[in-house]
């Protein structure tokens, strides 16, 4: 009897504790907070519906692809806003679980979808190795820099941050580069 209390409260409010919302609800605001940092939770843009789908293997290559996961999106977001609610971020799903589970019925797709969302988190894994080429290892060494751009770092290479670009803002007023800076005033007097 008291698990039947529980959820007739969390339909009442929105419940903040994990222990009132549901899998699937907290699998949404696992990945609505993903990489960003201002994120509530309470809605979620593109980018993170697409790696859902894919973390949570809703795109299969053959029946769901990533282009399905962005139409879908699109179609379910309204027209001004980059993101989806909870309860549009279900529609989707209901959308996508009758492309992913083709001979099931409406009803059995969506609890097949949830199922494979249901308690997941986004995948962060460590498959995206850094690649020492060669390229990417001259553009980034900061000992190679010249002009104005060696002045932003100090010798280990480490960037100065505001203090290597500070000096560039000259507010004398006049134009930078200009020869005669500051002598106006004696032009002045020695005209008189």
């Amino acid at each position: 009897k008291p698990a039947k209390r529980l959820s007739s409260e969390s339909n009442s409010h929105e419940g903040a504790a994990a222990g009132e919302i549901s899998a699937l609800e907290e699998a949404f605001r696992k990945f609505a907070v993903h990489g960003d940092t201002r994120a509530t939770g309470k809605e979620m843009h593109g980018k993170n519906w697409s790696k859902l789908c894919k973390d949570c293997h809703i795109i299969d290559g053959k029946n769901v692809t990533t282009t399905d996961v962005d139409i879908v999106f699109s179609k379910i977001k309204g027209k001004s806003v980059r993101t989806i609610t909870f309860e549009q971020f279900k529609e989707a799903l209901q959308e996508l679980s009758k492309k992913r589970f083709k001979g099931k019925s409406d009803e059995e797709a969506l609890q097949e979808i949830y199922k494979l969302i249901e308690g997941k988190g986004p995948v962060i894994s460590g498959v995206t190795k850094t690649v020492a080429s060669p390229t990417v290892s001259r553009l980034t060494d900061t000992s190679k820099f010249t002009g104005s751009h060696k002045e932003r770092f100090d010798a280990s290479g480490k960037g100065k941050g505001r203090a290597g670009r500070e000096d560039l803002v000259e507010n004398s007023g006049y134009v930078s580069g200009y020869k005669h800076a500051g002598t106006y005033d004696h032009k002045v007097q020695g005209n008189k």
